[in-house]
């Protein structure tokens, strides 16, 4: 199955739909140095280095799926909260696409600021034009005419290609990733395939994760670690979030995997300022602590990595130790709480890697969503095939 990527980024969500099966055809991207990370790991003449503005879509032939990451900043809790006023709004011209390819599905990824109740009626908007890609309208229509008139499409004659489109916050941690990163994940799936998506269920839990480290200590024995205080925290609101982890389950272990922590992810990986042989693993001095400020713990997932829309704001890509020391993740370390592959390469200095790492979808997370979605597909085909035998 063939995809075309939109906003590709450095092509977190492309690696991870990759790895569940599918083959690239195009990659459009504006940002120069995530076209250079996209041309050390996927193929270089399938890129597309400029504005989606000037892609030419006729180009391409049988698009499967079109997928993506339309930039957030519009969306953003930490931004000026512009959305439908914002230049950078990208979303008309994945709908463009979708319109013109009409794929089998779509997957576009989002900051969760998308479902702020601010931005309900522009959500709206956008979950109906991506159900109905077809139902445009004159360019002098604002986006509120054109949201009345698409809120009576079921009375109006509409002839076009339709989706199934669902939409879900998705924590990244409840998938494997070593990160507490909150996205909307928005999936459309074209009606006349006659097959409904669904979310893949969560993986790992946060129950799980306190439960092996403050009822049976699972976790601090699997890193031959023994607490101070044995398996007791001096926290309150953890110690309140044990109380209730006992009362809920009794005797009886959380059924899911435990969230997985910086320790866990980079428990192999060499002091950055050892003596090693990996290229991206390199000490930035320079972090600093202060209240807002604090890092990421250790023994907990990443906070989330983020881009920033003035530069990197290195509180989240700090790490914090038990004894209250920090420093800033290398690249390296970055990608692995990314999930990307070690051998993954991203060009640019510290924090221009930082920027294309923080604005990246996790892979493992992808990989998970593409997987469910070659499935989804595949069977249809199958279906499809067997039927007209």
């Amino acid at each position: 199955m063939r995809t075309l990527e939109l906003f590709s980024g450095a092509g977190g969500l492309a690696k991870g739909l990759e790895l569940s099966g599918f083959e690239h055809s195009a990659f459009v991207e504006f940002n120069k140095h995530a076209c250079l990370s996209l041309a050390e790991n996927f193929e270089a003449s399938k890129i597309f280095f400029g504005d989606i503005k000037d892609f030419d879509l006729s180009d391409l032939e049988h698009i499967d799926v079109v997928a993506g990451g339309p930039p957030c900043q519009p969306f953003s809790l930490g931004g000026k909260h512009k959305a439908h006023q914002d230049n950078r709004d990208m979303f008309p011209y994945a709908i463009r696409a979708i319109e013109k390819l009409t794929p089998q599905a779509f997957v576009f990824e989002n900051v969760k600021g998308l479902l702020r109740p601010t931005f309900s009626d522009y959500f709206e908007y956008i979950i109906l034009r991506l159900t109905y890609p077809g139902f445009s309208v004159g360019s002098r229509v604002g986006w509120q005419e054109h949201l009345a008139q698409l809120r009576k499409i079921k009375t109006l004659p509409y002839v076009g290609v339709r989706y199934n489109v669902q939409f879900k916050l998705l924590n990244a941690a409840d998938y494997g990733v070593p990160q507490t990163r909150e996205r909307v994940v928005i999936v459309g799936v074209r009606a006349d395939l006659e097959k409904d998506w669904s979310f893949p269920e969560a993986t790992h839990s946060e129950d799980r994760l306190l439960w092996d480290m403050y009822v049976s200590g699972e976790y601090w024995k699997s890193h031959d670690i023994r607490p101070l205080n044995e398996y007791s925290s001096t926290d309150p609101v953890i110690q309140e979030k044990v109380f209730k982890l006992k009362e809920k389950y009794g005797f009886f272990e959380p059924t899911l995997l435990p969230w997985k922590t910086v320790r866990d992810t980079l428990k192999d990986v060499p002091s950055p300022c050892s003596t090693h042989c990996i290229p991206d693993h390199i000490f930035k001095s320079g972090a600093r602590s202060y209240p807002g400020h604090t890092g990421s713990d250790y023994d907990w997932p990443s906070k989330t990595i983020k881009a920033g829309g003035h530069g990197v704001p290195g509180g989240e890509n700090m790490i914090r130790y038990a004894d209250g020391s920090i420093r800033y993740f290398t690249v390296f370390e970055a990608k692995r709480i990314q999930t990307f592959p070690d051998s993954f390469v991203i060009k640019g200095a510290w924090g221009e890697a930082m920027r294309q790492i923080g604005n990246a979808v996790p892979v493992e997370l992808a990989k998970i969503i593409g997987c469910k979605l070659a499935a989804t597909l595949n069977r249809q085909v199958i279906a499809r095939r067997s039927s007209a035998r």
